[in-house]
C-alpha cells in the first residue's frame, strides 16, 4: 500500500508533529476511501484514510472480553496433556525453567504487538502490521500462514474432546465433533459481543477448573488425603531436579537435548497469547484496552502455568513411565495419575472436563484468528474480495464460513490409533508455526521504532510505550528463530531420521519462505521504506480520535474488575 507522510517545511521542523488540522470523515473526498468504510470519526490532514478501512465492523469486545481471549486461547490441552513429557525429559527443576524461559520470551512478543496494537488498532493485528511497516509480500504471508495455523488446530482440538469424551459414552465420536462444530458455527456467525462472551464464560470456568487442580495438588503434596502422607520436594531429591532427558538417558547430554525439546513443547503451550489483537478493529477503545489486556494476560499465563508445572513436579515423579504417553486422553494427565495414587477416583473426570473446554475454547477461539487473518488479507487484495463480506452482525461472514469448513477434517481422525504420534506432530506444526508468527511480529515492531527514529518521532509520543522498548523486539527476533532451528535437530540424530517429524518440525518455515519470496517475485513488492512508513499517520489519528475515558465499577464489582480485568 502507498502511503503518504505529511510534509514539514523546512523552517517548521521542530513544531510538534500533531499539529494538523482535522477533518471528520463526511468532509473527505468523494473517492479518498478505496472501499468499506473508516472506524475513526476524524482524519488529519495529509493522512491516507485507507490506513484506518474496515468494512462495517462492529466494536462489541471489551477489555475483559479481550483478555479471556487471549487466556482462553493460551491454555490449551498442552498445558493437560503434554506437560507429562516435559517432565519426564527436564525434571521439575527443569520443567520450571523451560516454562519460565518461554514466558519470559512471551513478554517480550506481548510488549511487542501491545505497542503496534495501541497505534494501530486494526483487523488482524500483526497481519496488516506486517504489510504496513514492513513489505506487503510479509503481510500476505503471514497472513496465510496463520489461517493454515488455525485451519489445521481447530480440527484437532474436536479430535481430541471427541476422544476424551469416549471416557464417559460409547457414542460414535463424530456425534461430538458435529456439535463441536455447529456451535462454533453458531458462536462465530453471530454479534462479536456474543462471541466474546462466550469465550469469557469458558475461560473463567477454565481458570476455576485450573486453580482446583493447582488445591487439589498442594493438599495432597503436604499431606491433606486422608491417609496419604506429606510429600513435599521427595521427587526433587528422588529421583531427582532434572529428568530422565532425551536420546540420551542419565546422561548430561541426553538431558541438554531432553532441555531443548521441551523448550518446543512449552510454545506450544504458550501459543494463542500473540492472538489477543487480532480483532482489535472490532475492540472498544483499543489503545488503552489492548496494552492493559496485554500486560494482565502475561501475568496470569505465566503464572498459571508456571505454578501448574511447580506443583506437578511436586507430586509426580518423573521417572513415572506413564507421564511420558501421548495418548491424547485424561489418563495420561500427571494430575490424573497424582490422582489414582491419593486414590481420589472423581479426579480423572474432573480433568476430562477441564481438557474439554479448554479444547473447546482454544478451537473456538482458533475460528477467531483464522477468519479475521482472511479477513485482512482480503482487505489488502491478498484474498479474495469476497472475503470482505460482512452480515449485518458485523461478522465477515463468508471469512468464518471458509474458514469453519476446515474443521470437517476432524471427522477424518475417527477411529485413527495414531492418536499419540498425532499430538506429537501437532505439537511441532503448532510451535514451528507459533515461533514464524513471534518472528514477524518482533520485526514490525522494529521496523516501526525504526521508522520513527527516522522520521524524528519520539516514542514518548506512542499511545503505549512498552517497558523494554527496543529490546523487545530483539530479544523476540533472536529467541524465536533459534527455537524454530532447534525445533527439529532430534530428527539428525543417529537412527533417528524421520520426515514427518522432520516436515512438522521445519514445514512453517518452509512456508513462510515460499509464499514470502514467491508473492514477491510475482507482485515486485518492496520493502516499505522508513521515511514513508505510517507510523506517524497512525499517531496524528490516535491524537485526532481520543477514547472515552472508562466508567469505573463501584462496590464489590468494582473491587472484583479492578483486581482481574481493569
Amino acid at each position: 500500500m502507498s502511503t503518504l507522510r505529511p510534509e514539514t517545511p523546512p523552517d517548521e521542523e521542530k513544531k510538534d508533529v500533531f499539529a494538523a488540522d482535522v477533518r471528520p470523515v463526511t468532509e473527505l473526498e468523494s473517492g479518498a476511501v478505496k472501499d468499506g468504510s473508516l472506524i475513526y470519526d476524524n482524519i488529519p490532514e495529509g493522512v491516507d484514510p485507507n490506513l484506518v478501512r474496515e468494512e462495517k465492523v462492529i466494536r462489541g469486545l471489551k477489555q475483559r472480553h479481550v483478555q479471556m481471549m487471549a487466556l482462553a486461547g493460551a491454555i490449551g490441552t498442552g498445558l493437560f496433556l503434554g506437560s507429562g513429557r516435559t517432565i519426564r525429559r527436564t525434571g521439575p527443576a527443569g520443567a520450571l525453567i523451560v516454562y519460565t524461559v518461554i514466558g519470559g520470551l512471551v513478554m517480550c512478543v506481548m510488549g511487542s504487538i501491545a505497542e503496534m496494537s495501541a497505534l494501530a488498532p486494526v483487523s488482524g493485528a500483526f497481519v496488516r502490521h506486517a504489510e504496513l511497516f514492513v513489505d506487503p509480500a510479509l503481510g500476505f504471508t503471514i497472513g496465510w500462514s496463520c489461517f493454515y495455523g488455525s485451519a489445521v488446530s481447530v480440527p484437532a482440538e474436536w479430535t481430541a474432546v471427541a476422544v476424551i469424551v469416549s471416557y464417559w459414552s460409547d457414542l460414535n465420536p463424530g456425534i461430538w465433533i458435529a456439535i463441536c462444530i455447529l456451535v462454533t458455527f453458531a458462536t462465530n456467525l453471530f454479534f462479536i459481543r456474543i462471541y466474546g462472551e462466550v469465550e469469557f464464560i469458558f475461560a473463567l470456568l477454565k481458570i476455576a477448573l485450573l486453580i482446583g487442580l493447582i488445591l487439589f495438588g498442594l493438599i495432597y503434596d503436604l499431606g491433606g488425603i486422608p491417609g496419604k502422607e506429606r510429600i513435599g520436594f521427595l521427587y526433587w531429591q528422588n529421583p531427582g531436579p532434572w529428568g530422565q532427558g532425551y536420546y540420551w538417558p542419565g546422561e548430561a547430554k541426553g538431558q541438554a537435548a531432553g532441555f531443548f525439546i521441551s523448550l518446543i513443547n512449552a510454545v506450544y503451550s504458550y501459543s494463542g497469547v500473540e492472538t489477543l489483537a487480532i480483532a482489535a478493529a472490532e475492540t472498544k477503545n483499543p489503545r488503552r484496552n489492548i496494552p492493559k489486556a496485554a500486560k494482565k494476560v502475561f501475568i496470569r499465563v505465566v503464572v498459571f502455568y508456571c505454578l501448574t508445572i511447580f506443583v506437578v513436579g511436586l507430586i509426580v515423579p518423573s521417572d513415572l513411565p506413564a507421564i511420558a504417553s501421548n495418548s491424547g486422553t485424561a489418563k495420561t494427565s500427571p494430575f490424573t495419575l497424582a490422582a489414582q495414587a491419593a486414590g481420589v477416583k472423581a479426579l480423572p473426570s474432573i480433568i476430562n472436563a477441564v481438557v474439554i473446554t479448554s479444547a473447546w475454547s482454544s478451537g473456538n477461539h482458533g475460528m477467531l484468528t483464522g477468519s479475521r487473518a482472511l479477513y485482512a488479507l482480503a482487505l489488502e487484495g491478498q484474498a479474495p474480495k469476497i472475503f470482505r463480506r460482512i452480515s449485518r452482525f458485523g461478522i465477515p461472514y463468508v471469512a468464518v464460513i471458509f474458514q469453519g469448513s476446515f474443521q470437517l477434517l476432524a471427522f477424518m481422525a475417527i477411529g485413527s490409533d495414531g492418536a499419540s504420534q498425532a499430538f506429537e506432530w501437532l505439537t511441532n506444526i503448532n510451535s514451528s508455526n507459533t515461533l514464524c508468527i513471534w518472528i514477524v511480529i518482533g520485526i514490525c515492531n522494529w521496523r516501526m521504532r525504526k521508522a520513527m527514529q527516522v522520521q524524528g518521532v519520539s516514542p514518548d509520543r506512542l499511545p503505549y510505550k512498552a517497558p523494554g522498548g527496543y529490546w523487545l523486539s530483539q530479544i523476540t527476533i533472536w529467541a524465536s528463530t533459534f527455537l524454530i532451528l532447534i525445533g527439529g535437530f532430534y530428527s539428525f540424530l543417529p537412527g533417528n531420521w524421520d520426515i514427518a517429524d522432520f516436515m512438522s518440525s521445519y514445514f512453517s518455515l518452509i512456508f513462510m519462505f515460499v509464499f514470502y519470496f514467491g508473492y514477491k517475485f510475482i507482485k515486485k513488492t518492496k520493502i516499505v521504506p522508513l521515511e514513508t512508513s505510517p507510523v506517524l499517520q497512525f499517531m496524528l489519528i490516535a491524537e485526532a480520535n481520543p477514547e472515552d475515558e472508562p466508567t469505573p465499577s463501584k462496590g464489590a464489582k468494582g473491587w472484583f474488575a479492578k483486581f482481574w480485568w481493569d
